[in-house]
Parts: structure tokens; C-alpha cells; sequence
């Protein structure tokens, strides 16, 4: 039987500890679902360092391919949408924690979970994009869909040097915004005024007690942190303004209170990309197509080999990481 490569984590169930190893697996060691994909592409996202590392429980099932996106073409499907030969994308679903995911030569998962690829983007650049870059997108359609434009104000990006940060930035740019930069790593100052950064902040200003009320200073923004860097940016958000949430790289807590909400009418907007229905991960991606500046996206871009991606883990989960990285399956 044909084996292909495949990042598999494995858990003693005497000691309840989790290792990980490239190894070689066959088709029947998938799990059920109605369409299968060869896989070509996917990437690492913040998720798939905690689930290689183990520092957070993301997988629940063993053993498991992680992996929480990919990008590859159809070869088997019992679903009425896809035939073999369509190019497909998958971000989230629990796919990578519940369900093997993409760090695999094969992946068999639900119909229902898949988009077509847009002809306009590679499966390279689809995945250059990933969960990280989709999700910044569906923080952007947030703060457009509760009113901001780039008329009310600067927009701030938190954890700005990583995936979600980088394409963000990337897009709100091109869109008119004046966008200001948060990172901890001031070095990385140039790369975040090459994909349209106009003013850099550094961390350490976001990560102070936050006070309930704090000087205006930005209209909207969008947060991958959490933590005390979220409670000072909306202590810092102005009148009617709003702050798209979208990760806790900081934190799951949030140190607030109510003032930012009820004495400036400040939003906060959850943003979750893994259940999002699939009207709306159609609509992100035709906005990831046009605006999202495929030159920008490819200087935010590494790549690396499948076996190169438990090394990477702990890197992400450092802070080490810039922008996207892809993952080159097949």
C-alpha cells in the first residue's frame, strides 16, 4: 500500500505525554470523511506551534496529523460540490486538533469544510495567506461591517510582526488606513513600513496596567494578543471606534472594564475563523484576491520543508517567527 510523509503526534497513555515525529502513513489511516485531497500545500499558524509543542491541549484526538489549513486538489469526492481536479483551501473546522489535518501527503475530510481555491491565487499564495491571513481578514470585513473607514481615524495592529499582524497591515494599508504598528521586536521595523506600516509602537507602551479610560488615540484595531495589550487598546480606542479580537498569543484573560464600552460606545468584535459558515469564508477570500498585494504577501513569505515544520514550532511560539511561512508538502 502507497505511504506518504506525514507529521504525526502521539500520546502515551500511561504518562498523558505527547510526541511528534515525521513518519509515513497510508490513506486507510485517515479518517472518515467524503472528500479526499492530495495535499501541496500548508502552513504554520500560532494553533500548530501549541499542538506540535503540546504547551496547550489543541490536539484532543490521537494519533494526529496536525496542521490546521491546507491548499491541494480533489482526488476522490462523494460530495455533490467537488469532482477530482478541483483545487481546494481549508482553514479550521478542527481539522489539525480533532481531525487529521494538513502536514500530510492525504487528507480526507468533509465536503462542507472546503472552498474552492480562487483561480486568481496559488496554492502557494493560498496558503502564504492561511488561517493567520484570512483571519486578519475577517477582522478588516468586521470593522467595515460596524461602520469604520479610514476617514474616522488610524487603525492599530497588535502582534504585528505575525501572520495575522503582517497581512492585516498589508491590507488596511492598501484599503487608505493609517495604520499603527505594535511589536516587540523595534528590528523589524522596515518590514512592517514595507507592507504599509506608518507609524511603529513599541510593545512595551500596550503593556503597562491598563487604565479605564487612557488618551484617544486610534478609531479602530485589530488584536492577536489578548491580555493586557486588548484592555489597553481599547482604553485607547476613541469614541464609536471598535477593536476586532482575534488571538491570545498575550493571554486568555482580559484585564478591562466596562468604561471603554459604556462611556465611548467602544465595540469589541470576536472574530473566530474556525466555524465560520461558508458564505463567509467565500467572501473573505474574494476580498484576500483583491486586496491583498500579492508582492507584499510574497516579501512576508518563508518556506520550509514538511520536516522542517516540528523544528519550527517552538520558534512561532517565540515570537521568532515574521509574517507567514508555507509549508511544501507535496
Amino acid at each position: 500500500m502507497d505511504k506518504f510523509p506525514a507529521v504525526l503526534v502521539t500520546r502515551d497513555d500511561a504518562t498523558k505525554q505527547q510526541s511528534v515525529a515525521l513518519t509515513a502513513i497510508a490513506e486507510s489511516e485517515l479518517m472518515d470523511g467524503d472528500v479526499t485531497v492530495a495535499v501541496e500545500w500548508s502552513t504554520v499558524n500560532y494553533k500548530d506551534g501549541l499542538a506540535i509543542t503540546g504547551k496547550s491541549p489543541v490536539v484532543r484526538r490521537f494519533p494526529m496529523v496536525p496542521g490546521i489549513d491546507f491548499a491541494g486538489t480533489v482526488t476522490a469526492s462523494a460530495h455533490p460540490d467537488f469532482a477530482p481536479g478541483d483545487a481546494v483551501i481549508l482553514d479550521g473546522w478542527g481539522v489539525g486538533e480533532t481531525h487529521m489535518g494538513g502536514y500530510a501527503g492525504r487528507a480526507r475530510v468533509k465536503g462542507d469544510w472546503l472552498i474552492k481555491r480562487p483561480a486568481a491565487i496559488s496554492a502557494r499564495s493560498a496558503m502564504a495567506v492561511g488561517t493567520a491571513g484570512y483571519t486578519a481578514m475577517l477582522a478588516v470585513m468586521a470593522l467595515e461591517k460596524h461602520g469604520l473607514t479610514p476617514a474616522r481615524g488610524p487603525v492599530v495592529v497588535t502582534g504585528a510582526a505575525g501572520g495575522v499582524g503582517s497581512v492585516a497591515i498589508a491590507v488596511l494599508a492598501k484599503l487608505g488606513w493609517h495604520v499603527i504598528a505594535v511589536t516587540g521586536r523595534t528590528s523589524e521595523a522596515d518590514y512592517l513600513k514595507g507592507l504599509g506600516a506608518a507609524e511603529i509602537l513599541e510593545r512595551a507602551e500596550l503593556a503597562g496596567a491598563p487604565k479605564p479610560l487612557a488618551k484617544e488615540r486610534w478609531a479602530a484595531g485589530v488584536d492577536s494578543v489578548g491580555s493586557t495589550t486588548l484592555a489597553n487598546v481599547l482604553s485607547m480606542t476613541r469614541y464609536g471606534g471598535a477593536v476586532a479580537a482575534c488571538g491570545l498569543a498575550g493571554g486568555m484573560d482580559l484585564p478591562s472594564s466596562v468604561a471603554p464600552f459604556i462611556l465611548r460606545g467602544v465595540a469589541l468584535l470576536g472574530i473566530d475563523s474556525v466555524m465560520a459558515p461558508k458564505a463567509l469564508r467565500q467572501a473573505a477570500w474574494a476580498r484576500i484576491v483583491a486586496d491583498l498585494d500579492l508582492a507584499k504577501l510574497e516579501a512576508m513569505t518563508s518556506e520550509i520543508a514538511l520536516a522542517d515544520v516540528i523544528g519550527t514550532a517552538p520558534d512561532i511560539l517565540a515570537g521568532k517567527v515574521r509574517g507567514r511561512i508555507v509549508v511544501k508538502v507535496a
